[in-house]
Formats: structure tokens, C-alpha cells, sequence
């Protein structure tokens, strides 16, 4: 989420003002939550959307499909008995009435104790793995049209679950007796099972305690934010809570290990990888990944499909120094499973800092890794992102490079000033990004200064998960036709701001119970030239190909994003830069020429094939040779990105040397990111355009 400093802590006040309504004596709790809502969402979201039929059947289907994403809860005729409130709920919405909620609930109790039942009989007897029959995972499946198919579906599934703890503990054990592990004693085939059925039915019967012990205002907040989630996917609503389980709704950080994650469809998806963090350290968790299962050292995993995000963060999270397997499917539907040793993020790995690069013409270009629009707002005296680029700056022209390359590459954003000013350190002066508030004229933030910090040649470095920030600096490079912007097909497309706002505080009635907070969007980013950066993010001048190429990523993933449109450029002249014609033309020759890239636009196009697979074998033998077939057509790639790259050198700053090699712990880190940046395709191809350039 954008930090925002300009214009937002102004504006509330008269927010407040504008809506703040009265309340009828009888109101109170649930009564006034939906009507604290709805005011508030059509006075303040950005572009509030109109309350009616259309409304109340995306909210519907959302609804749907938040309490059962999986549609092993559900059956055909309790979809049937709901499908009457489709177009009702937005009378519903207005009135604060609840009747389609109410009617929901008495359905999940009802469905949750007869599945209850379904799984624990299921699972106490073993499973025919000699059968040849497959499981269905598509999101298109219908619901099932009686218990009797619920009960068929289940057992599917639950063979599904059985089965792949079976093959990997058999795969454990052949491994073990081939390289003669004398203390692991092999046991039948028949023992690995009861063992997978056990451990399966141990994870159904906790997660069942989880859903019996939710309570109605759990339930509550997935209702409302069915309702909220029509506006747009960043509008959210936050019941009471204590403050650990706030935080962590608002972050998703996992405190130990140096990631963010949201649920989504019954997963725990990572969204993002802390800077600096264990996990970023480690290097093998990514954004996209989903979390299956997680294993504390030395104990047995624990299934955590369909957990709620706060459970999942109480076992993730844990004491510095100790370790925390993580079972994850990739975007490509790999299993890999992770060892992270959990640790307090290193503050220094979070700011920005830079190497000299060169290859074998050895022509220095200068390397800035920017890992977020950090500022200390604070603190005036602390660190701020625009600042501390400045001085990677000044330090690389000290040392004469021939260009710079800023790597923006799963930079997620932050500061809107410290952009805006950073932007200016490239420019002689001029507008940057233009930013739109609900019903008044856009405001054009400027670099006001005259001069640049550097003028020389300048490569941006995006990808698909290059957003908010990211994508106004990438943005204005690019319309200034400053820079060369290179990376993935498109940034990650959020171009919105969105604050937190008190539901009691929009109320001028007293002594009503804590209701919670609303997430809301309040404002929109347009690019210069008057496109917004919603949903189309900014396209890369270069496209170099990634694993994500063939993945649909970013705002569009989501339901009911907001759109993407125009607004009036700003005043602005591009003229005086310049970028040579041949660098693009030399770019593209090479990168079609060049076997690594060949080599991830394949790897692109399995990890596409493999998402599209939602049907899987239940017979072992069917299994293991898909699960032997998929790893030997992995094997190919698993080099990638892991060998160095012929002629290409990195060196720190001398200024930064002194610094590096007084802490053994951020030498070797230096060591790891040196070695890393030398593997990187990408890089070595941001200084061949550098090279082009001059």
C-alpha cells in the first residue's frame, strides 16, 4: 500500500464531516455496521459502485465462493436454496438486513458436521491405489449434485492427500536404502500407508476444531467482505481484534521468516518477499508460491489447505535460530519443500546500494538495487530512499561509470515523495506522476529543481511484480524517453492508494460498539502523458522473457479491479532526451540469440502447461510416473540462474568496502549478492545496453 503523505491527512476531517450520520435509538452492533459501511464506501471509495442488482450478484458469487472454493462443502440444492438472494442482497445491504447470511450459516453448520463425518469414515480404512481413476481440481467443477456425490468427491480428494504423503515417504525410504543409511529402518509398503492416513486425518480433524471455533463475527467479516470486494479488490473491512491478528491482516507479514501472504481460494499465497529477511536470504520461497504445509524441525508437516491466515501465521512464525519447512506448490504446480531459519529481518538489506559491473570490454556501468521506495516519515533525520539513491549516485560517478542500471524488480513501492524526488535526480526538471482524489482535477507532482544527478545513460529494471512506486518511476522514464525499460510484458498494474478508515468514527451517534475498519481506495495514479498505470502497469521498451511470461499475475488476477483510463497529460517535453535507436535493435538480436533466455521462455511455457493440468492419477504407479516424468522435465532448468556468466564481473564501491568487511555476517551476505548478480541474465543484459548506449 502506497504511503501517502500529501494530501490524505487533510482530507479526512472533512471526510468525517461529509458523511457522518445519525443513527435511530434502536440501532446498535450489527444494525449500524452494513449502513457505517455503505456510507462510507459511497461517500469516500474513489469510484463507489451503484448499489443495485449488478451489485448484489457479483457480491453473491463472491460470497459463494469465499465459503467454499473448493466446492467439497456445498452441495447442488444448498446452492439452489441461496440462488433466491442473488439479486436481493443490495436491499439487504441497504436495509442492514441479514436474512441471506443467516440462511448461509445455518447451511456451512449443517455441511460442516456432515463432512465431518464423511472424512473421518473415509479415512479409517486404506485406499485402492491398484484402481485406475483421477481426481478433478478445475475451479469450473460443478457442486455436487447430492450427498452421495459429496461423499464420492471427498473420497478423492482425501486419496489425493494419502497419496502424495505415501510416495514421498516411499521416495524417502528408496532413497534411504540406496545409499545404505543404516539408521533408517525400512518398513511395507502397507505401515506407509497408515502412516499417510493418520497424518491426513490428523490435519482434517484440527482444521475442523479451527471452523467449529468460528465464531459469528469470523463469519460476519467473510459476508462483508464479499460485499466490499465489488468496489475493488483493495477495499476491505476489518472487524474488531485484538492487535496481533489486526496487524497481521493488514501486513500479512510472518514475523520469523520475512514474507507477506494473503488467503486466496483456500491457500496461503506469498505476495511478497521481504527485503533483507530470512526467507529473501534463503532465496527459494517466491511471490505466487502457496503454502501447503508447514513443518516445525524435527516434527511431522502439517497440512494447512483451506487454514485462515492467522492460524497458519502462529506456526509459520517462531523464535530466532530455529528452522520452519515450508511445503510449497510453484506457479508451475512443482512441489518443492523449503528450510528457512527464522530471523529478524537485516535493516541493511532493505535499503538501496550499489556495484560496478563490466564484462570483458571492461566498460564500468553502475548497478543500483532498490528493493522498495522506503522513508522514515518519523524521523527526518532517518533514511529515506530518494537520498540514499542519491548518494549511490554521487558514489558511481566518482568512479566514472558509463551508465546506471536501477533495479526495480520486486519492488513493491512506498513512498510517493521519495518517487516523485528520486524521479528528479534523472531529470533536468519537470512533472513525474499526476495523482486523482474522488471528484476534483488531478494534482501534478513535480521535480521543481533544475539539473540532474546523473544525465548519462540510464536502464530501469521491472517485472511483474514491480508495482505501485516502481511503476510511477518506471512510468516517468519512460514518457521523458529518459531511460530504457526492460523486463517483463507488463509491472504489476496497481496504480490506486488506500487508507484505513475508524467505522466509528463516521458515526456522530455515541455508545455503539467497536464496528471495526474499512480499507478503502481513495485515490488513482496517471502517468504524464495521462494513462493510468491501473491494471496495464507500464510495458517494458525490451521485453526479456521470465517464468511468469505465460502466467496471468498482477492486479488483473484479481475480481473486479478497478479500470484503467485516461486523464489529460500533463505539460511536459521529452525532447531533450534521447535514446540511440540501435540499443533496442541490438537488444532484441541478442536476446533472441541468447540460449538462457531461450531456455526461460521454455521453462515459461511448461510452467504454463503444468497450471492448466487440474486432473491428477490416484493410482500409485500412475502417480509416480507423472511425479517422475515432471522431475526430469524440470532437471533441464534447474541450472538456470545458478552458473556464472562468462566475462561478467561485479565489485563493490571502494568508498563501501571498509564498511562490508567489518561485520563478517554483511560480508558474507556482499559475497552472496556479488555471486548472485554475476548469474543474473538480466543484469548482463542491462550492461550490453549500457555498452550500445555509449
Amino acid at each position: 500500500m502506497m504511503k501517502f503523505k500529501y494530501k490524505f491527512f487533510i482530507l479526512m476531517p472533512f471526510v468525517f464531516i461529509a458523511f457522518g450520520f445519525y443513527l435511530k435509538a434502536q440501532d446498535e452492533g450489527e444494525d449500524v455496521l452494513l449502513k457505517a459501511i455503505n456510507v462510507s464506501l459511497q461517500n469516500a471509495h474513489y469510484d463507489p459502485v451503484s448499489i443495485d442488482d449488478s451489485y448484489s450478484e457479483k457480491a453473491y458469487n463472491l460470497y459463494i465462493n469465499n465459503i467454499d472454493p473448493n466446492k467439497r462443502m456445498l452441495i447442488q440444492e444448498d446452492v439452489d436454496a441461496l440462488e433466491q438472494f442473488k439479486h436481493s442482497l443490495d436491499e439487504e445491504s441497504k436495509n442492514a438486513q441479514y436474512t441471506f447470511f443467516e440462511s448461509s450459516l445455518k447451511i456451512i453448520n449443517k455441511r460442516t458436521e456432515l463432512t465431518q463425518s464423511i472424512f473421518t469414515d473415509l479415512l479409517a480404512k486404506p485406499f485402492d491405489y491398484s484402481i485406475e481413476e483421477t481426481v478433478d481440481f478445475s475451479e469450473d467443477i460443478p457442486y455436487a449434485k447430492d450427498e452421495t456425490e459429496l461423499k464420492e468427491r471427498w473420497r478423492k480428494y482425501l486419496k489425493y492427500n494419502v497419496l502424495t504423503r505415501l510416495y514421498a515417504d516411499q521416495l524417502a525410504q528408496d532413497k534411504a536404502i540406496e545409499k545404505k543409511d543404516t539408521s533408517f529402518t525400512p518398513v511395507t509398503f502397507d505401515s506407509l500407508e497408515i502412516k499417510a492416513r493418520k497424518s491426513v486425518l490428523k490435519t482434517h480433524v484440527d482444521w475442523y476444531k479451527r471452523l467449529k471455533k468460528l465464531d459469528r463475527q469470523d463469519r460476519l467479516a467473510v459476508y462483508i467482505n464479499s460485499l466490499t470486494a465489488v468496489y475493488d479488490p483493495h477495499t476491505n473491512y476489518f472487524p474488531p481484534a485484538d492487535k496481533d491478528n489486526f496487524d497481521i491482516q493488514m501486513s500479512g507479514r510472518l514475523e520469523g521468516i520475512g514474507a507477506q501472504l494473503q488467503e486466496k481460494d483456500g491457500y496461503i499465497k506469498i505476495t511478497k518477499i521481504i527485503p533483507g529477511g530470512p526467507a529473501s536470504l534463503q532465496g527459494d520461497l517466491k511471490a505466487n508460491d502457496l503454502i501447503l504445509k508447514v513443518a516445525q524441525e524435527g516434527e511431522e508437516a502439517v497440512d494447512i489447505v483451506d487454514w485462515r491466515i492467522d492460524d497458519a501465521v502462529k506456526i509459520i512464525r517462531g523464535k530466532k535460530g530455529t528452522k520452519v519447512t515450508l511445503t510449497v506448490r510453484k506457479p508451475d504446480g512443482s512441489e518443492e519443500a523449503i528450510t528457512i531459519t527464522r530471523d529478524i529481518v537485516v535493516l541493511d538489506e532493505t535499503y538501496a546500494k550499489s556495484l560496478i559491473i563490466n564484462d570483458k570490454d571492461n566498460l564500468k556501468s553502475g548497478y543500483i538495487y532498490l528493493p522498495s521506495f522506503y522513508a522514515d516519515f518519523r524521523n527526518p533525520r532517518g533514511r529515506f530512499s530518494w537520498k540514499d539513491v542519491k548518494t549511490e549516485v554521487e558514489k558511481l560517478k566518482a568512479e566514472q561509470v558509463n551508465g546506471i542500471i536501477l533495479d526495480l524488480r520486486n519492488n513493491g513501492g512506498g513512498s510517493l515523495d521519495d518517487v516523485v524526488k528520486m524521479a528528479g535526480l534523472f531529470i533536468d526538471q519537470g512533472p513525474i506522476v499526476q495523482v486523482k482524489e474522488k471528484g476534483r482535477r488531478p494534482q501534478v507532482l513535480e521535480d521543481r529543481y533544475e539539473g540532474a544527478e546523473w544525465d548519462g545513460a540510464l536502464v530501469i529494471m521491472v517485472n511483474e511484480f514491480s508495482a505501485s512506486a516502481s511503476e510511477i518511476m518506471a512510468a516517468a522514464m519512460q514518457d521523458y524517453n529518459r531511460a530504457v525499460i526492460i523486463g517483463s510484458s507488463s509491472t504489476h498494474g496497481k496504480g490506486t492508494v488506500q487508507r484505513f478508515l475508524n467505522l466509528n468514527q463516521t458515526l456522530r451517534s455515541k455508545n455503539i460498539p467497536e464496528l471495526g475498519s474499512v480499507k478503502l481506495t481513495i485515490q488513482k495514479f496517471y502517468r504524464i502523458n495521462g494513462d493510468a498505470t491501473q491494471l496495464k502497469g507500464v510495458s517494458s521498451d525490451i521485453l526479456l522473457p521470465d517464468n511468469y511470461m505465460y502466467i496471468k499475475t498482477g492486479e488483473k488476477e484479481h475480481d473486479h479491479p478497478m479500470v484503467w483510463d485516461q486523464i489529460q497529460r500533463s505539460d511536459y517535453n521529452s525532447k531533450p532526451y534521447n535514446v540511440p535507436k540501435k540499443v533496442y535493435k541490438n537488444s532484441v538480436k541478442r536476446v533472441q540469440q541468447n540460449e538462457t533466455f531461450r531456455l526461460i521462455e521454455q521453462n515459461a511455457r511448461r510452467w504454463e502447461k503444468q497450471r492448466e493440468v487440474n486432473i491428477y492419477p490416484l493410482g500409485f504407479k500412475d502417480y509416480k510416473l507423472k511425479e517422475e516424468n515432471e522431475k526430469q522435465e524440470g532437471d533441464k532448468f534447474k541450472d538456470l540462474g545458478k552458473t556464472d556468466i562468462l566475462g561478467f564481473e561485479a565489485s563493490n564501491i571502494p568508498a563501501d568496502i571498509e564498511k562490508i568487511n567489518a561485520d563478517e555476517s554483511r560480508k558474507k551476505r556482499n559475497e552472496d549478492w556479488l555471486k548472485s548478480v554475476i548469474r543474473d541474465p538480466y543484469v548482463y543484459e542491462a550492461l550490453q545496453i549500457i555498452e550500445d548506449w555509449n
